[in-house]
């Protein structure tokens, strides 16, 4: 099958990406594949965020709970499916249970799949979304990854999969990092020094819409998941206050990380 990706050398960092032609998507050439050990998952979250993902419990629920909202504008969740790809601990899977969805969810760590199955009586299994032995063998009515798509060296294989795995009408809802925010847009040495050496693909809101409209799905809402002024070293930056950047920032998707919801068309 050919692809449908038209890469070439990035016209400013060639050294660094290869950017579609058709979509803008961004291929990182830097990338390299890494073990995912059963510490890695918490030994990176607490480097950034210092605490464990365990500890830090209350506020991700009340994140879970945000999302989740985000979601019912869209679908009601009281019978629905939803599968969650990368489901780390279980609490978004868990909170989503509370909601009236028929939840499973996938996780490469065994540690915190047999934490989601043992503690919180979930449907989990363990391994990676790529693997033909464990890959779900039923469509669900939502299809949620958060953080997780970037690390496949293979972006068109997985976008193949969760469109398989999605019925027509169904929800996806991803959370990523953006090429259009303050780091990449105006301080990228920033962006390039603190760019995860696992990441192989990078999206911004419109490269990520033009990559999901090939699959026959339509993108209708995508919105910053934080605001950091402070990152931003031109003029919106040093001219904006705070409460207009949020403005500028929600009209036009600008931040480091944001959230997307794409519907399969019927």
């Amino acid at each position: 099958m050919s692809s449908i990706l038209e890469l070439e050398p990035h016209p400013e960092y060639p050294e660094a990406y290869m950017v579609c032609r058709r979509t803008g998507v961004h291929f990182y050439k830097l990338a390299k594949e890494r073990e995912y050990e059963d510490s890695y998952f918490q030994e990176e979250y607490k480097n950034q965020y210092k605490k464990t993902y365990y500890e830090d419990e209350p506020q991700l629920r009340n994140f879970a709970k945000v999302r989740l909202d985000m979601m019912s504008a869209f679908q009601d969740p009281k019978g629905k499916t939803l599968f969650e790809i990368g489901s780390a601990a279980g609490f978004f899977l868990s909170e989503a249970e509370k909601r009236g969805y028929r939840v499973k969810g996938m996780e490469l760590s065994s540690t915190e799949a047999a934490y989601s199955k043992e503690k919180l009586g979930l449907d989990v299994v363990s391994g990676s979304f790529l693997d033909d032995s464990i890959f779900p063998n039923e469509t669900f009515d939502a299809v949620c990854a958060f953080f997780v798509i970037e690390h496949f060296p293979n972006a068109e294989l997985v976008f193949e999969r969760i469109n398989k795995i999605l019925k027509p009408g169904g929800l996806l809802f991803l959370g990523l990092p953006s090429l259009n925010g303050p780091s990449f847009q105006t301080n990228p040495n920033e962006w390039f020094r603190t760019h995860p050496s696992d990441h192989f693909w990078d999206y911004s809101p419109d490269s990520l819409k033009k990559m999901l409209k090939m699959y026959g799905l339509v993108t209708v809402y995508r919105k910053p998941m934080s605001y950091h002024p402070s990152r931003d070293k031109g003029w919106k930056g040093k001219f904006l206050t705070d409460r207009l950047f949020v403005r500028f920032a929600n009209l036009s998707c600008y931040a480091d990380t944001f959230h997307s919801i794409a519907i399969k068309k019927i």
